[in-house]
């Protein structure tokens, strides 16, 4: 596939942005400043200033006597940068990969998409007419270099696509600045009398080396294509991701679900394809005013399934606020795991944590509860009850040793074990009855104690005497007392659990 670039440029970024913000006048002449050495000196002007013969750099006092009411403010540090980084993550709806160009442009990687809009020319027209809307006036090029993009955007026809292998002859009439060149070597092309590119990109390339250095070949290089160029992205592009532009924006509920099936039906087909599963995946929508919307899932076991995903996502598909309408949609798998086929085994009939219908019930049951009211426990190579269990990564996680069988252990655990009141007969007897909470529990049964020393390699402390006991009501606890039983009472009773 050709490689096929976009070029856009705002010339009047950032008094574009102040005029939408501040309300300012489109017909009046408007600056922004900045202080330098005590002065105020012009950084940006709008069209009608630059009309009026006041230019960047230009002393405020100087431009004042030219335009009286000019129209003036001062400038925000860092606003092109944010204002590009704005811009670029609305383009996205274009294409994956956009970079910004500072100071006052962005870069879009086109390669193999304009034919989602049908023609090359009506995919630029798009962007230029969106851009507009917006409030910026924009110019814009296509070619098969970023470099000629850039030139024929800047010194070129505004909305121009060259053909492929035309970059040359689309260059050669431009001005050497058009190779963004830096202005000392432009000035000095100039002196020399090389006012057009076609008048010394000929000139053998030793002497143009020594004379102006590898950067004006480089340059050269990289706007004709002999030199690859590459760009950066704004947002990183996931490995797995599917566009789907709509021939007109969609605001209905239904329209948003069929293009989250065929969204979906395309991702999962790839990665049945390559045997791997999902594990996180969002579906983003990009509508006509700028803003994106989006919703998130997430799955216990890697998936490919189609149908299972989009119930998931339909749990909060209610959440997209379409207003206007969405005219780009995307979903990119966040969090890709390797997902082989499993064997079904013919006479096997239990369902374990390896079956799939387990996980995905599990995958909806938290889309609606939320994933953090769902847990699944360990045992862990601990004696000490707090640290005797650990909460599983995922559910396919295997325990590194096994439940602890030859005593009972409460199905509820107590993060941290609370303070009861307890009567007792004799030392090392179990209670007869307890208070937790206010309410007064008589003690029928009960068993122990079991003593369970600290792990004294990571901590010190008192043991402890467990008690498994069942109240008048047939409710049955886990209690224990800290330390031995004394005259002087220093000990103190705890509940530490509940069993079913």
């Amino acid at each position: 596939m050709n490689k096929r670039y976009i070029s856009i440029w705002f010339r009047f970024l950032k008094t574009d942005w102040f005029a939408k913000q501040r309300n300012s006048p489109a017909d009046s002449p408007f600056v922004l400043v900045t202080q330098d050495h005590g002065r105020k000196i012009i950084c940006a002007c709008n069209n009608v200033a630059l009309q009026q013969g006041i230019d960047i750099g230009m002393v405020l006092a100087d431009a004042r006597a030219i335009y009286p009411s000019l129209f003036v403010e001062d400038d925000i540090p860092d606003l092109s940068s944010r204002l590009l980084n704005k811009l670029a993550e609305w383009s996205i709806r274009f294409s994956p990969c956009v970079s910004a160009d500072l100071p006052d442009g962005l870069i879009i990687d086109a390669s193999g998409c304009a034919h989602l809009w049908g023609t090359e020319q009506l995919y630029l027209n798009d962007i230029i007419s969106g851009l507009n809307k917006l409030g910026y006036q924009t110019r814009a090029a296509m070619a098969d270099t970023v470099g000629a993009a850039w030139a024929v955007t800047r010194f070129g026809t505004n909305g121009s696509v060259i053909d492929n292998g035309a970059q040359l002859s689309a260059l050669l009439s431009l001005p050497p600045q058009a190779l963004r060149l830096e202005k000392e070597q432009a000035d000095l092309l100039h002196k020399l009398g090389l006012r057009r590119i076609a008048q010394f990109i000929n000139i053998p390339r030793p002497a143009l080396r020594r004379r102006f250095g590898k950067t004006l070949l480089q340059r050269i290089d990289q706007a004709t294509g002999s030199e690859e160029e590459f760009i950066v992205s704004i947002i990183p592009i996931e490995a797995y991701q599917e566009r789907l532009p709509c021939l007109e924006p969609i605001s209905t509920a239904t329209g948003i679900e069929i293009a989250l099936e065929k969204l979906l039906d395309v991702l999962c087909s790839r990665l049945q394809k390559e045997q791997k599963g999902l594990r996180e995946a969002s579906f983003k929508g990009y509508r006509i005013d700028g803003k994106t919307v989006s919703i998130s899932i997430g799955t216990h076991r890697a998936s490919s399934n189609p149908k299972h995903l989009f119930k998931l996502f339909a749990l909060n598909i209610d959440s997209i606020e379409p207003d206007l309408g969405i005219e780009v949609f995307l979903i990119e798998a966040k969090k890709i795991e390797d997902a082989p086929a499993y064997q079904e085994q013919i006479w096997t009939t239990s369902c374990g944590l390896e079956n799939i219908q387990l996980a995905e019930l599990i995958d909806r049951i938290a889309g609606r509860i939320g994933e953090n009211r769902i847990y699944r426990f360990l045992p862990d190579e601990h004696y000490w009850p707090e640290r005797s269990i650990k909460k599983a990564l995922s559910i396919n996680e295997k325990p590194s040793t096994q439940w602890r069988t030859d005593r009972p252990r409460p199905t509820i655990l107590l993060s941290n074990p609370e303070l009861i009141d307890v009567t007792a007969p004799i030392p090392d007897y179990p209670p007869m009855l307890f208070r937790y909470k206010g309410v007064l529990h008589k003690i029928k049964r009960a068993d122990g104690p079991e003593r369970i020393e600290q792990e004294w390699w990571l901590q010190q402390g008192q043991h402890r005497d467990y008690y498994y006991v069942e109240d008048e009501e047939g409710r049955r606890y886990w209690i224990f007392r800290l330390g031995h039983y004394d005259a002087d009472k220093t000990y103190q009773w705890f509940i530490h659990g509940f069993f079913a």
